[in-house]
């Protein structure tokens, strides 16, 4: 379980493809490891990858190719950024939202425009979650816990201040990118429910 606060970018150092998957290495020298073991969750732009091996600063996880044709991993480049947070304590503080690493879909950066000090995005979505955003709710976007500020019928607005763009991959988004999307689990289960209650 994450909450979607980023502490750290990481690097995609290695990818070396197996049959089935595909092993991965994250470098980054501001990412704390010392209290990481074998087993571990962390969220690799939102996605929870499972530690393998680790040292001082690197981290290697493997990646299913389910992960791969769901996610924007299988579509970075060795050196390509991401978003790295470590699984929450429950003794910490709860910053964000409930983020449980497991991607919906992919969607995609249709515009990126500048609101005085604020970079507004607009994300397209695949029509299967779009109902699932609602202004003023939570959403998970490449491991970022954010706040929707508009739904249209196919998209969703989000703002971003400057703090995040610095501290997260958010500020290198451009028209076109891919980004993991993770809808709030609250809409998720009250769907199950309603839908159960209703022989939907």
């Amino acid at each position: 379980m994450f909450t979607g606060i980023v502490t750290a970018i990481g690097e995609l150092s290695v990818k070396k493809r197996t049959s089935d998957a595909m092993t991965i290495g994250i470098d980054s020298k501001d990412f704390d490891l010392s209290d990481v073991a074998l087993g571990d969750s962390i969220a690799v732009s939102g996605v929870c990858l499972t530690v393998t091996s680790l040292n001082d600063c690197q981290f290697d996880a493997d990646v299913s190719l389910e992960t791969l044709s769901k996610t924007s991993l299988g579509k970075k480049i060795e050196g390509g950024l991401v978003n790295l947070e470590k699984a929450m304590k429950a003794d910490s503080r709860f910053g964000g939202h409930i983020v449980t690493g497991h991607v919906d879909g992919l969607g995609e950066v249709e515009s990126v425009e500048e609101v005085g000090d604020y970079i507004q995005f607009t994300v397209k979505v695949p029509q299967l979650l779009s109902r699932y955003f609602a202004a003023k709710g939570s959403a998970c976007v490449d491991g970022v816990s954010l706040t929707v500020n508009t739904v249209s019928e196919n998209n969703f607005t989000f703002m971003t201040i400057p703090h995040t763009l610095s501290m997260t991959t958010l500020g290198s988004l451009d028209r076109g990118s891919a980004v993991n999307l993770e809808i709030d689990i609250i809409a998720r289960y009250l769907e199950r429910l309603i839908g159960e209650r209703f022989g939907r």
